[in-house]
């Protein structure tokens, strides 16, 4: 038998915990989460898919209820997948505004949280096409703005990891990602 590689040798890092993609709307949490869950063998949930899944569209829940009824249904989603005594490793990926619910905040606690970090500029195509997002009504770029200037500080605070999307592609950034995971790991496993 041949002898593999160096990195063939090194062992594949495996989460010991749920890890959380947090960020701005359209800044890829759902694409880069599922890609990584899918890299690491892991479950991969989108509160925003579980929303719709269970109660319609997005849009149709802000128009008839509002948005605190929404953040109390995302707060909820948030709680099914990290409520729990000891949370599974998965890739959980947060709608933009559900770090805004302290009691998110607190189940943040619990995960490695990762923010996808990114301008007005990458973003910009993908919330000016995307009609269905409430938030970006009317002037969708000055809505990103205005919503990302109150975020981002909450972003930066709760985050294990920033990770800057700008100018990478989804299998680069998840081989960032996955080498970062793991050498935080590592050094949580080798502190006193």
């Amino acid at each position: 038998m041949a002898a593999g590689t160096e990195q063939d040798r090194a062992p594949r890092f495996v989460p010991v915990r749920p890890i959380v993609m947090v960020g701005p709307m359209a800044v890829g949490k759902s694409v880069i989460g599922a890609e990584l869950a899918r890299v690491l063998g892991v479950d991969f949930i989108d509160t925003d898919q579980r929303i719709v899944a269970k109660h319609g569209p997005i849009p149709r829940i802000f128009g008839a209820r509002g948005e605190h009824h929404f953040r109390q249904l995302e707060a909820r989603a948030v709680a099914d997948v990290l409520d729990t005594d000891k949370p599974k490793p998965v890739v959980l990926s947060l709608g933009g505004g559900a770090v805004l619910d302290t009691g998110t905040q607190q189940l943040l606690g619990r995960s490695t949280v990762v923010f996808l970090q990114a301008t007005v500029e990458t973003v910009r195509e993908r919330i000016v096409r995307n009609t269905g997002r409430p938030l970006l009504a009317g002037d969708p770029v000055k809505a990103w703005m205005r919503l990302a200037a109150v975020r981002i500080p909450v972003y930066s605070r709760l985050a294990d990891i920033t990770l800057d999307v700008s100018n990478s592609s989804v299998p680069e950034l998840v081989a960032e990602l996955i080498a970062i995971l793991d050498a935080e790991q590592r050094k949580e496993n080798t502190a006193p």
